[in-house]
């Protein structure tokens, strides 16, 4: 009599490779398995459980690698799935359906699913194979490079010097673990812009200087001919053009190759670049064996990104229970932060498409790059590129292939400025590229699926738990969700913090909390991000809590608060003396003139009553102040989100219209509130008299002389989207006022949202500028005396920034042009010589092919 076959045992699903793509398979199956048809084995090469590769530079950041780990341990604990960590697939047998594997066990399977992955690629350059070349892929690889670099240094008892070798996603990943190691890294790209496969000229250029202004040097166009060694181990790299760079580690980062060693070995059919070739159901042609993720080849290529991994997966889950669904084809927009800086592309990034417009704003002085591509009609939206700022990537890229509904630049604008045309996003369009979910999918969830919070959502649909890019445009349609079912919203800052940032302030303020990890262990959770970080380092700036770069108040900065200075578009600073009231010295003027001449600086009177000097490179802003301070001089916070300017006009002093004094109360107003720092820039005005000749009513605060004492208008901002303040008190004596105006300041501060300006904080606050009047001149909330307190301590405990950074050799370590050597200048400054005074070179004039002006010369700045 034969054996007996059980029909109800489970079919035998064997999953080789344990990446990203694998675990999303499996969460898959096992999700919609209900009837148990599939028992799941999954074999790791790596010893250790699917983790989360797109944060692997986190690890450089402090963060332990079993942070990396994706989804809980209840996967692994379900008796359906059985995990092999540590063993690695041999062979396929496509005849017996069996994987040997390098314990020795034979497993049999009904199913096969190759999710095998990449490797690093290495160039074929001689020297590769030198101690202290590595390559970027794993936690293991990073581990050892973390390993190698602070042995290295503790050996030579030096900064260590470093080199990347590609300069696209992965290049930059390595080149910011390096950075976070402190080594001095220079980025070498074959191609003529860094991110070739993401960015055009455009964005490269401005990702470039960015990155630049990071300290990260940069050699694109530039290949790498050999590495030499000194005793085996890593000394020199030399390029094809016969240039030589001092290097102590080299990581390779060039891109990956598939793994498909073990199906070419099986005979299955490869692409020409390889890759197991599969059908849009992911299916090779062994009906028994599957590829997804990056070892796929589909569509006649492979696809390096987890999004087209993810879809894979939910399909063969599909297909392994008798579903039909097929490869929708490969959203390959990506939204990344390397090194600090943002980067986006999406659709037809590149406007390869027939009738393609190009919408740009370039603006090199904030460090930015944005374009849309449209229809030719102006009004169907094809893809884009955002550098520098990719705010607007979660609400654009579901648009793709739609009408945008208005001015395409309006999309374009900075945080803050006139938004982007409103509208319903349709139910069809994609919001989470990642895991595939649409906005409809995402309402749904709120209005059938009972979910009242972001969390719940992504717990629900997905949205927004690999990258984390749409979460913004994630929250925004469940906030209007809710808003129409009449449920309260959070208003979270972040993630990390359920508080808002007005309740994060109160918090930090009663429990006199001075530290970020004091903070987020007491209020928050994880490690923060960039939303989090510089809105707590505002907090504790405004709370007098130290020096901005006092121990972790450093590293919660924005990139100009880092060295107190403003990044210019070519790489060098501007330095901004405070000049109260417009009010200056001869001797202060020359001073000012000396310094700019001495260091070679261009110079301007601003439309606040300033001389900014341009042109300073990093290592020369401590010897530019320490003049300027020695002089008399502080800093003008030109480079902090807190006081600018008080205008003033000469008033009662000189002039025959003017009724009182207004040079003298500008003066006394912004040596009162320098260096509050606040939400947003703030500026104010004093004119003194209503023909209004500084401007008052274009200011935060704008104070205009009458016969009788002061008007104060508030709420008024310059930019792209001009306010007039508005009147908030008349004619109030001078000691009122300033304690009117302290009020509603600190007020302000402390309630106001990040990035918001005062003129949008008076709008949406509740009961608008009435309310506010009735908290700063009635006291309705009982908290006047708590505001002018603040406020008094503020003025009492002012340090002028730069003057403490003097004093103190820890904060004037960080301001070197390269880290291996602060004293060595960047000589790739280049300048030309116009109407006097020194300007920044374009591309074409540095390389010789640009025309001068006459009587212009060109100089490169040593």
């Amino acid at each position: 009599m034969g054996a007996m076959v059980d029909h109800t045992a489970p079919r035998q699903l064997v999953v080789v490779g344990g990446g990203m793509v694998a675990r999303r398979l499996i969460d898959a199956l096992r999700a919609r398995d209900t009837d148990g048809e599939w028992a799941v084995t999954l074999l790791c090469e790596e010893p250790r459980a699917p983790y989360d590769r797109v944060a692997l530079t986190s690890y450089f950041t402090g963060r332990d690698p079993e942070d990396l780990a994706l989804g809980g341990q209840e996967l692994w604990d379900d008796p359906m799935v059985t995990l092999r960590r540590g063993v690695a697939a041999t062979g396929i047998d496509r005849t017996d359906k069996t994987v040997t594997t390098s314990d020795g066990r034979t497993l049999p399977y009904d199913s096969l699913v190759l999710a095998t992955g990449s490797y690093a690629a290495v160039p074929p350059v001689p020297g590769k194979e030198l101690r202290g070349a590595f390559v970027y892929r794993t936690i293991d690889d990073v581990a050892d490079l973390r390993s190698y670099v602070e042995k290295l240094r503790t050996e030579l008892g030096r900064p260590l010097r470093g080199a990347v070798v590609g300069g696209g996603l992965l290049g930059l990943e390595a080149a910011g673990a390096l950075t976070a190691l402190e080594v001095g890294t220079t980025v070498v790209e074959f191609a003529p812009r860094l991110m070739p496969l993401q960015v055009d000229d455009g964005g490269g250029e401005a990702l470039q200087r960015l990155i630049e202004a990071l300290g990260v040097s940069v050699r694109t166009s530039t290949a790498t001919a050999k590495i030499t060694g000194r005793l085996g181990q890593v000394a020199t790299m030399e390029f094809s053009d016969g240039e030589r760079l001092p290097v102590d580690v080299v990581v390779f980062a060039v891109g990956v190759r598939p793994r498909d060693e073990l199906a070419r070995e099986a005979g299955l059919e490869v692409g020409e670049r390889g890759g197991v070739v599969v059908d849009d159901a992911c299916a090779t042609a062994d009906p028994s064996v599957w590829a997804i993720g990056e070892v796929a080849c589909i569509g006649g290529r492979c696809l390096g990104l987890v999004a087209p991994g993810y879809t894979m997966a939910e399909i063969v889950a599909d297909r392994l229970l008798g579903g039909e669904g097929t490869f929708p084809g490969a959203d390959l927009s990506t939204k990344l932060k390397l090194l600090g800086v943002d980067v986006a592309s999406f659709g037809d990034a590149f406007a390869t498409e027939p009738g393609a417009l190009e919408v740009v704003i370039s603006d090199p002085v904030a460090g930015v790059y944005k374009k849309l591509v449209m229809s030719d009609d102006a009004r169907t939206l094809r893809g884009g590129i955002l550098v520098g700022d990719a705010s607007a990537y979660a609400a654009l890229r579901p648009m793709v292939g739609r009408e945008l509904g208005g001015d395409p630049a309006a999309y374009l604008l900075p945080e803050g400025a006139a938004p982007a045309p409103a509208g319903d996003l349709p139910e069809d369009a994609t919001v989470c590229s990642c895991n595939n979910v649409s906005a409809g999918a995402i309402r749904c969830s709120v209005t059938e699926g009972g979910c009242t919070d972001l969390a719940g959502v992504k717990a629900c649909t997905r949205a927004g738990t690999s990258c984390g890019s749409c979460l913004p445009l994630v929250k925004r349609l469940v906030t209007t969700e809710l808003e129409k079912s009449g449920v309260t919203v959070s208003n979270a800052l972040c993630e990390h913090f359920e508080l808002s940032r007005a309740q994060l302030f109160d918090v930090v303020r009663v429990q006199e909390l001075t530290t970020f990890s004091e903070i987020i262990a007491r209020h928050g959770r994880g490690r923060g991000c960039d939303i989090c970080k510089p809105v707590i380092g505002s907090i504790l700036a405004s709370l007098g809590t130290g020096h901005i770069l006092e121990g972790e108040r450093a590293t919660l900065q924005d990139t100009n608060d880092h060295v107190m200075a403003n990044l210019q578009k070519d790489g060098s600073y501007s330095v901004v003396p405070r000049i109260p009231g417009g009010e200056i010295t001869p001797e202060g003027l020359i001073v000012i003139g000396e310094v700019a001449k001495d260091f070679g600086l261009y110079t301007k009177i601003t439309g606040g009553q300033r001389i900014d000097l341009f042109g300073a490179r990093i290592e020369q802003l401590p010897k530019i102040w320490k003049r300027l301070v020695d002089a008399g001089f502080e800093s003008g916070h030109a480079y902090g989100k807190s006081l600018r300017t008080v205008k003033s006009c000469v008033g009662s002093t000189w002039c025959r219209y003017g009724v009182q004094d207004s040079v003298g109360l500008a003066i006394a107003l912004e040596l009162r509130y320098r260096g509050l720092r606040s939400p947003h820039k703030i500026k104010l005005g004093v004119s003194g008299c209503a023909r209004e000749c500084a401007e008052a009513r274009g200011k935060d605060v704008g104070v205009i002389a009458t016969d009788n004492g002061w008007n104060v208008y508030v709420g008024g901002n310059g930019g792209f989207t001009p306010r007039h303040a508005q009147l908030l008190a008349e004619d109030l004596d001078t000691e009122t006022l300033v304690r009117t105006i302290d009020r509603f300041l600190m007020y302000y501060v402390r309630t106001a949202d990040r990035l918001q300006r005062t003129a949008v904080w008076v709008e949406d606050h509740e009961g608008g500028l009435d309310a506010i009047r009735a908290v700063v001149l009635e006291d309705s909330l009982g908290i006047g005396a708590d505001l002018d307190a603040a406020m008094a301590g503020h003025v009492e405990g002012y340090e002028d920034e730069w003057a403490a950074a003097l004093d103190d050799p820890e904060k004037l370590r960080r301001f070197g042009s390269f880290v291996n050597a602060p004293d060595q200048p960047d000589d790739t400054l280049a300048y030309i010589s116009e109407r006097g005074q020194p300007r920044p070179a374009t591309e074409s004039e540095r390389t010789g092919g640009g025309v001068l002006i006459a009587g212009t010369t060109l100089e490169v700045r040593r």
